[in-house]
């Protein structure tokens, strides 16, 4: 079984014109069109079983649209073996986050995205802590941006490894995931500082970068059950970044561990 744990779509509306600028933006490549056809057919390349649509609100107003567009892929899902679990957007500038939070909850939504460098807020901002403490608080899982942003190169790092240390102290959650292996292009500060807290890495945008040496030495420091298999696609191909982990001559446990089983714990599936 594989479960990515971290990919993005788009309404198809707009799937078009917001790939292209986050490509043109970031100097990235998209293996997919954006579309939610796009990442079955991601999926199915993979002989993957399901992908966690991670949406991101670049600004507060996009809460209820984007809310209503992961409802809709969830409904599409709900009964298909391959499918897509879309978790809903916060923005550190909503209005009341509790609400919000319990209403993501009430709807059955799994977790929420949060992006500190689109969001223009640094990660242990108040209101940060106030969305992990109502996730914490209604069960939510919350998963974050960490690291250097390609998009961003050159600006300051809105979520850096020692700001992390300071989040998990005040809050404490175990549904906490840092995307990107625990901070993007940072990892031998992860590997220092991070491996062994309380909190998730995921792998998104991680294989075709990082060391395998120094992967294998981040796993065994922090431990297989806290590293959820992620490609951040489109921005990378499910199926390479598979391929590539499997390369790395993990125990068929760790691998396990790391392709579904901490996903499937982690989403009560």
């Amino acid at each position: 079984m594989i479960i990515d744990f971290h990919t993005h779509i788009f309404p198809d509306k707009i799937a078009s014109s917001t790939i292209g600028a986050l490509a043109s933006n970031s100097g990235s490549t998209a293996y997919t069109d954006g579309t939610v056809k796009g990442m079955v057919d991601a999926l199915t390349r993979a002989n993957a079983d399901i992908a966690i649509a991670l949406p991101v609100l670049t600004k507060a107003t996009q809460f209820d649209s984007v809310l209503n567009f992961a409802c809709s892929v969830n409904e599409q899902f709900k009964n298909e073996k391959r499918k897509i679990i879309s978790f809903a957007g916060m923005h550190p500038d909503c209005d009341d986050i509790d609400g919000k939070m319990k209403k993501i909850k009430s709807l059955g939504i799994k977790g929420i995205k949060i992006h500190p460098d689109y969001q223009s807020t640094y990660i242990d901002d108040p209101r940060y802590i106030e969305i992990l403490k109502c996730a914490k608080k209604y069960d939510l899982i919350v998963v974050t941006h960490s690291g250097i942003d390609n998009g961003y190169i050159g600006q300051p790092v809105r979520c850096p490894v020692d700001k992390v240390l300071k989040v998990i102290e005040e809050v404490n959650y175990d549904k906490f995931v840092l995307a990107h292996f625990g901070a993007h292009k940072l990892w031998n500060e992860v590997l220092d500082k991070l491996a062994g807290k309380n909190v998730y890495f995921d792998t998104a945008f991680t294989f075709h970068e990082i060391d395998k040496d120094l992967f294998k030495e981040i796993v065994c420091k922090h431990g297989s059950k806290k590293v959820l298999f992620a490609t951040d696609c489109p921005w990378r191909d499910i199926k390479d970044d598979y391929e590539i982990l499997s390369s790395y001559g993990l125990k068929k446990e760790c691998l396990d561990n790391i392709l579904y089983k901490n996903a499937l714990k982690l989403l009560n599936l």
